[in-house]
């Protein structure tokens, strides 16, 4: 399985509470978080990783170019205005075939996320995977209408009187959503959301839903450091 990142974010609202570090090297549990998503990746049978950070975080892009790793790593150095710019950047260098997208803010539980690779591992009846939750941690959560027979029916920025699931920011794909991503770009589309509306009704795409069991978590404000590090001290109670 192949991995991408974005971590080209500013991570504006940790600054203005206090947070000095750059996002990506925030410690969950001791652990920057861009480094504990590589290792997770690793453990789940990762082929490649591939990050974008902006050009301001020389730091974090100093971080990535000591990390040895066993399998290739692809930095793209690049300000974006948007996730889904930074998508954009980050489709010249993933590899064809599977891959699993994420934000570096991301934080679940280790089992949980692998369950979610093995079902996109073995999945021949869908485009793409999403992650789904009914834990609603994001502020402004991007409801997703999942059918009976868990393909994606529908995309909605507020919910509906069904909708069980939001977005887990966590997005199994393949190169067939390269030029998706890059269409919306063109059309002046700024939301990672447009993308994924793009995506659910371009011909020929179906895509699956996978319910995570565990609180999926975006690191956005100070207090989410708290509720990331109480999360992943349950999940190891769990496991």
């Amino acid at each position: 399985m192949n991995y991408a990142i974005i971590a080209a974010g500013e991570g504006s609202r940790l600054v203005q509470e206090g947070v000095s570090k750059p996002k990506p090297l925030v410690e969950i549990d001791g652990e920057p978080m861009i480094q504990r998503l590589i290792n997770i990746f690793l453990r789940c049978r990762a082929e490649s990783v591939s990050v974008i950070v902006n050009e301001q975080m020389t730091e974090v892009r100093e971080f990535l170019e000591h990390m040895e790793l066993p399998v290739p790593l692809n930095i793209v150095v690049k300000s974006t205005p948007s996730s889904m710019h930074s998508f954009a950047e980050l489709t010249r260098v993933i590899p064809p075939g599977k891959f699993i997208l994420t934000t570096v803010d991301t934080i679940f539980d280790e089992h949980d996320f692998d369950m979610y690779v093995r079902h996109w591992e073995d999945t021949s009846d869908r485009s793409g995977l999403w992650a789904v939750t009914t834990y609603i941690d994001d502020e402004k959560p991007l409801y997703v209408d999942v059918g009976s027979t868990g393909s994606v029916v529908a995309f909605r920025d507020g919910p509906s009187d069904h909708d069980l699931y939001v977005s887990a920011g966590i997005y199994g794909m393949t190169e067939r959503f390269f030029p998706i991503v890059r269409e919306c770009v063109e059309r002046g589309e700024s939301r990672m959301r447009n993308f994924q509306r793009a995506a659910l009704n371009a011909p020929m795409m179906r895509l699956g839903a996978h319910e995570m069991l565990k609180k999926v978590i975006d690191v956005d404000h100070a207090s989410d450091i708290a509720k990331a590090e109480e999360l992943l001290y349950n999940a190891k109670l769990d496991n």
